[in-house]
């Protein structure tokens, strides 16, 4: 490889690192610039439950701050309950606040969708096979 393809391949490098991170930073942005009573997904990570089923105890948690169960069902969108103890709902940030005072729950954040770019030969053309 010779010192000026060298030098275009980490330049390529460089500016496809700079493409992503300003992505991501606008759009912790428009995140950050979400109304108040506007609801987003959050994922809701709590302790494993001893005594009752993980689904039981994410509705039971989430009904104390939406009122009932048949709320905090429709809120739900997924339980995590293998790898971690968790759900994910459609929450405002009123409602974030709230559900993170509630006993067992350890940390309340916003779900995040990120998209991989790759070059046009795919995986096998980047990682050189």
């Amino acid at each position: 490889m010779n010192c000026g393809s060298s030098r275009l391949s980490i330049s390529a490098v460089l500016i496809s690192s700079l493409l992503f991170f300003s992505r991501s930073i606008l759009s912790s942005m428009a995140e950050a610039t979400t109304k108040p009573d506007e609801a987003t997904v959050q994922i809701v990570y709590v302790e494993k439950p001893e005594a009752e089923e993980p689904e039981a105890f994410h509705i039971r948690t989430l009904a104390a701050v939406l009122g009932s169960e048949e709320a905090a069902t429709d809120a739900v969108i997924y339980h995590y309950k293998h790898a971690t103890s968790g759900f994910s709902a459609k929450l405002t940030q009123s409602q974030v606040e709230q559900l993170s005072r509630q006993p067992g729950v350890l940390q309340v954040v916003p779900s995040r969708t990120y998209n991989l770019h790759g070059s046009r030969g795919g995986t096998s053309g980047v990682m050189g096979l």
